[in-house]
């Protein structure tokens, strides 16, 4: 029997979250939480909306693109014919002032732009936030203090100035969303590695690290065997809250004209036009805008509650709660 097999973290060691404590038991504290579920119902909705956005146009019979200007008046400097924005049955959500687009295309074809900025961006700051955080908490004093203090710049730079500055001097012909993903995962890592190295710094002085030397495991192996599952719930939690922040900065940095560019459409990109149309298309700046809000506070009531549930003393708690509740029955 190996030695890590014998050793087990001690008493006074806090346990070790993480997939070795059960997804099934993670699942099940989720759905306990009503929040979690409505927030988990409404974020699923708009990834297969986005996802099948093809289809759900292909059914409506329109396109993101095509411009009906007998839709809009002229005379009027745009605005759609009709009541709420042009609503009818061929134009479920209406249509865009000045070019007569059809609104749902947009807001669907935005959805998948937004995530798909925010997830790659969120992929990226992950990858490189745990691996400057491993190696500084592993390393030696002195990698420790170089990789420290670059955390520290990234963490006090202006990001969404530098992003700014970074997405202007980039060539107009390369690919944006893949620009905004390689900006914003490059910029906004600093938090992770933080977190990791305070994380790592703490495990490694537990028993079952120490028992996995002792067996005769490598560093790599004690990273990989060892830390990385116990490091999963502090990241996934911290990612679940990141990334509505990554659709916040997506939106923004297409609101100030320099994300994703027409006809392609974005969310921001969206509100960056409808500010011009309030008055006259109300509706223009309440569809974006409130997807938008509905997504980032989905996004953070879901993260909130998968904080919860990877907490192992909120699963204490509910253990003790079931063990009374049994012996009341």
């Amino acid at each position: 029997m190996a030695v890590q097999d014998v050793l087990a973290p001690g008493a006074g060691d806090p346990p070790a979250p993480g997939p070795a404590a059960g997804a099934r038991g993670v699942w099940r504290r989720l759905r306990t939480r009503p929040s979690a579920v409505v927030a988990g119902a409404v974020l699923a909705a708009l990834l297969l909306a986005a996802l099948a956005a093809p289809l759900l146009t292909a059914v409506s019979g329109q396109d993101p693109y095509t411009y009906h200007d007998e839709l809009v008046n002229s005379a009027s400097g745009g605005a759609p014919h009709g009541a709420f924005g042009g609503i009818s049955g061929t134009h479920w959500l209406g249509v865009e002032p000045g070019t007569g687009r059809d609104l749902f295309a947009r807001l669907v074809y935005g959805a998948r732009v937004s995530l798909l900025v925010a997830a790659g961006a969120l992929l990226l700051q992950v990858l490189i936030g745990v691996s400057v955080g491993l190696a500084a908490a592993l390393g030696n004093r002195w990698a420790d203090q170089v990789l420290s203090r670059i955390t520290d710049v990234m963490v006090a730079l202006p990001m969404l100035v530098l992003a700014i500055a970074l997405t202007t001097v980039v060539p107009e012909d390369f690919p944006r969303p893949l620009l905004l993903i390689l900006v914003m995962g490059a910029l906004n890592w600093g938090g992770t590695s933080r977190l990791v190295r305070a994380q790592t710094l703490t495990l490694r002085r537990l028993d079952f690290v120490a028992a996995a030397r002792l067996g005769g495991s490598g560093p790599l192996r004690v990273v990989r065997r060892e830390m990385l599952p116990s490091l999963a719930a502090p990241v996934i939690t911290h990612a679940a809250i990141l990334l509505p922040s990554n659709i916040v900065l997506e939106a923004s940095l297409s609101f100030l004209g320099i994300g994703v560019k027409p006809p392609t459409p974005a969310w921001g990109q969206m509100l960056s036009t409808a500010t011009t149309w309030f008055r006259a298309d109300p509706m223009y700046v309440l569809l974006p805008s409130g997807l938008l809000f509905v997504t980032v506070l989905a996004f953070t009531v879901l993260g909130d509650a998968v904080r919860t549930a990877l907490d192992p003393r909120e699963a204490s708690r509910l253990r003790v709660g079931t063990r009374k509740e049994k012996t009341r029955d």
